[in-house]
């Protein structure tokens, strides 16, 4: 196991014990890959999770800003650089409490994409979007991750 796998498991079982965290909760956030890509195999994306998924409280998270619902993991995090239809944007590899609308090909403003706008499971407040398929080469990076707006999320746990 890598040093990151073995301090977000550390961190994982200390919730356990301060009972933070209940143990159905630590089972869905490794369901969703979370802990670390080294840690368990990571599977394929997937837009909408059945219960309510946590993030460890020794992470930096980020939250749905209208209900406080766990988003993403600041490890999760790939670039600060994007623009959202309402300002700017993040790109994330995964989410989780979130789900997918269906996809349409839109022009962006990096060119034609097939995106799926993304909603918070909880408060069914848009978030962003999925970048399903890409159409030109330079941007295929961008397939399977997820833009989250600013305007609709803040930052949780640790951020000092």
């Amino acid at each position: 196991m890598r040093n990151g796998a073995v301090f977000t498991e550390r961190c994982a079982r200390a919730a356990l014990k301060r009972e933070r965290v209940r143990p159905a909760r630590y089972l869905s956030i490794q369901r969703c890959a979370l802990i670390s890509p080294e840690a368990s195999p990571r599977p394929s994306p997937v837009c909408s999770t059945v219960s309510p998924a946590y993030l460890p409280n020794c992470h930096r998270t980020y939250s749905c800003i209208h209900c406080r619902a766990h988003l993403a993991n600041h490890d999760e995090l790939i670039s600060k650089s994007f623009q959202g239809s309402q300002g700017r944007a993040y790109l994330f590899n995964s989410v989780v409490n979130v789900g997918c609308g269906p996809a349409e090909e839109r022009v962006l403003l990096t060119g034609l994409h097939a995106v799926a706008d993304i909603y918070c499971e909880n408060c069914k407040t848009t978030l962003g979007w999925k970048y399903e398929h890409a159409f030109e080469s330079s941007q295929k990076y961008k397939e399977g991750k997820f833009i989250i707006e600013l305007a609709h999320m803040i930052k949780d746990n640790g951020w000092d």
